[in-house]
C-alpha cells in the first residue's frame, strides 16, 4: 500500500482490521503500542491528523511492517542526491 492522503481512509481501516485480527480492543491495542485510547480511536478514524511518530509505533506494535522508498541517507541528511 503506497501511503498518500488519498488513501489515508483504506490506512484507517487495515489498521482497525488488524487490531481487531488480533482480538485486541483498542485499550488493549494502546497498552501493547503504548500510546492512549484516544490515538487508537483517531487513527481508525483521520489517520492524516494523527502524529506521524505514533503512527509508526502503533504499526510496529500490532506488527504492521512499513517500508520507505526512495529514500537514502543523504537524502536523510538534507545532501544533495547525485544521479
Amino acid at each position: 500500500m503506497q501511503i498518500t492522503p488519498d488513501t489515508l481512509p483504506d490506512l484507517a481501516q487495515r489498521l482497525m482490521t488488524e487490531r481487531k485480527r488480533q482480538g485486541l480492543s483498542r485499550a488493549q491495542a494502546a497498552a501493547v503500542c503504548n500510546v492512549s485510547t484516544s490515538f487508537i480511536r483517531d487513527a481508525e478514524s483521520d489517520p492524516g491528523a494523527c502524529s506521524l511518530a505514533l503512527l509508526l509505533r502503533l504499526t510496529r506494535g500490532l506488527g504492521i511492517q512499513l517500508e520507505a522508498t526512495h529514500w537514502s541517507s543523504e537524502a536523510a541528511q538534507g545532501e544533495e542526491v547525485k544521479p
